[in-house]
C-alpha cells in the first residue's frame, strides 16, 4: 500500500461527503418524483428518470468503493460531480427543462466545487452547468400539465434566466474560491506557526541544558586554568622544557575545552552571542575558516567589493564553522565559502564535492535530528544554524548540486551585523 499523504486524505474525506449528500440527493429526488407523480397527477416518464437515479447510486456505491481502496484525487472528485451535473440534468430534462424550479440545485453543484476542487476544475463546473441549462432552456421537452399548473414561459424569459445563472454562478464562484483560497492560506500560517514554536520550544530545551552545562562546567574549568598557569609559572616546571611542553598542551587543551563550552551556548540559538567584538566582514570570515576543522580544503570567494565594519557574533560564526565542519565529514576535499553583498543583504554560501543531502534531509530542512550520523546528538546543525538565521531575519536553503556536492546559501540582512549603516 503507497504511503498516504495529506493532500490524499483531504480528498478522501471530501469524497465521503459528497458520497453523504448523493445518498440525500437520490432519496430527495426518489421523493419528489413520486409526489409529483402520484399526488399532482403529471405524468412524468417514470422508466428514465428512475434508470438515472439507479445510475446516480451505482456512481455513489463506485465512489465509497474508491473511498475504501482506490487513491483519491482532485480529478476524482472532479468526475463524481461532473456525474451528478449530469444526472440532474438528465431528470431536468424529462422533467419540464427550464421551466423546473430545481434548476437552482445547479448551483450547489459549483459551490461544492469551488470548496473541494482546483481552480481549474471549479471553473470546468460551472462551464457545463451553464451549457446544460443552455441546452434544458432550448432543446428540452415540455410535460403535459394540468391545467392549473400549466405554464409557458417566453423566449427573451429564458434567455435572461440563462443569463441570470450564468452571471450568479461566476460571482459564486469568485467569491467563494476566494475565501476558500484565504482560509487555505491562513491554516498554512498557523501551521507554520505551531511548527515555529514547536521548534522555539525545542530550542528553549536545548538552551537550558547547555546553560546547565556551561554554568558546571565553566568553574572547573577556570579552575584549572588557573592552576595550569600556576604550575608553568613554577621554576621546576619552567627549567624543565619537557615539563613545559605538557603544560603547554594541557593549557591548550583546558582553552580548547572552555571554547567548545562556549560553543554549547550556540544551541540555546542565542544571536547576540558571547563577547562580541568589533571586527570586519572580511576578518570574520577569515577567522572562521582559521578555526575550521579542514582550513586546508577551504576557499574562500571574495565578491564583496569593500569591506564592512561588523559586530563578530559567536552564534553565527559558529553556525558558518557548523556548515564548514559538515562539509568536510561529508568527504568534500574542495569547500568554497563565497560571500557577496546584494543591495543590503549579505549572502553567503558553502559548495562543496561531497556526497550531497540524502532527499529526506532536503524535505525535512530545518528539523531538529535530520542526519546521516549515528552518535548521539547528530543533526542539531542546519537545525540551530537555520533558527540563527532566523532570528536574524535572514533565511537559509540547501540543494545538491548537479554531479555531485551540496550547496547551503545564508541570506541574512546586513544591517543585523553592521555597525554602521552599509
Amino acid at each position: 500500500m503507497r504511503p498516504m499523504f495529506a493532500g490524499d486524505e483531504a480528498a478522501r474525506r471530501n469524497l465521503l461527503l459528497l458520497s453523504h449528500l448523493r445518498w440525500l440527493a437520490v432519496g430527495g429526488q426518489l421523493a419528489t418524483i413520486l409526489a409529483v407523480h402520484m399526488l399532482l397527477g403529471v405524468r412524468l416518464p417514470m422508466t428514465p428518470m428512475l434508470l438515472t437515479l439507479f445510475v446516480l447510486v451505482m456512481v455513489n456505491l463506485l465512489a465509497l468503493t474508491l473511498y475504501l481502496k482506490g487513491p483519491v484525487n482532485n480529478t476524482t472528485l472532479l468526475a463524481t460531480l461532473i456525474m451528478d451535473v449530469g444526472c440532474l440534468s438528465v431528470q431536468l430534462y424529462f422533467s419540464g427543462g427550464a421551466t423546473n424550479p430545481f434548476l437552482a440545485l445547479y448551483l450547489l453543484q459549483v459551490v461544492l466545487g469551488a470548496v473541494l476542487l482546483e481552480a481549474w476544475s471549479s471553473w470546468l463546473l460551472v462551464a457545463l452547468t451553464s451549457g446544460a441549462l443552455g441546452i434544458l432552456a432550448l432543446w428540452a421537452p415540455s410535460l403535459d400539465l394540468p391545467s392549473a399548473l400549466r405554464i409557458a414561459l417566453p423566449r427573451p424569459y429564458i434567455l435572461a434566466l440563462w443569463f441570470n445563472y450564468t452571471l450568479a454562478a461566476v460571482l459564486l464562484e469568485l467569491f467563494v474560491t476566494r475565501v476558500t483560497r484565504n482560509l487555505r492560506h491562513r491554516d498554512a500560517y498557523l501551521a507554520t506557526l505551531r511548527q515555529r514554536a514547536a521548534e522555539e520550544e525545542h530550542v528553549v530545551r536545548i538552551g537550558l541544558l547547555a546553560s546547565g552545562a556551561a554554568h558546571e562546567l565553566g568553574t572547573p574549568l577556570a579552575s584549572l586554568s588557573v592552576a595550569l598557569g600556576d604550575w608553568r609559572a613554577e621554576p621546576a616546571v619552567s627549567a624543565d622544557p619537557r615539563l613545559a611542553e605538557e603544560v603547554s598542551e594541557m593549557q591548550a587543551e583546558v582553552a580548547r575545552c572552555k571554547e567548545i563550552v562556549a560553543g554549547i551556548l550556540f544551541a540555546a540559538g542565542e544571536v547576540t552571542g558571547q563577547a562580541p567584538e568589533r571586527t570586519t566582514l572580511r576578518r570574520f570570515l577569515n577567522g572562521i575558516v582559521a578555526n575550521a576543522a579542514a582550513r586546508d580544503s577551504i576557499r574562500i570567494e571574495d565578491r564583496l567589493g569593500r569591506d564592512i565594519a561588523i559586530v563578530s557574533d559567536k552564534a553565527l560564526g559558529q553556525a558558518l564553522l557548523n556548515l564548514l565542519d559538515n562539509a568536510a565529514e561529508a568527504d568534500a576535499s574542495n569547500i568554497l565559502l563565497s560571500a557577496a553583498l546584494s543591495e543590503d543583504m549579505l549572502i553567503l554560501s558553502v559548495q562543496d564535492d561531497g556526497r550531497g543531502f540524502p532527499a529526506n534531509i532536503l524535505s525535512a530542512l530545518g528539523q531538529p535530528y535530520q542526519s546521516t550520523k549515528t552518535r548521539r546528538g547528530a543533526g542539531l546543525g542546519l537545525f540551530l544554524t537555520n533558527n540563527v538565521l532566523r532570528t536574524l531575519g535572514g533565511t537559509l536553503e540547501a540543494r545538491n548540486r548537479p554531479g555531485r556536492g551540496a550547496q547551503v546559501a545564508l541570506r541574512l540582512p546586513l544591517d543585523a551585523l553592521a555597525i554602521e549603516a552599509p
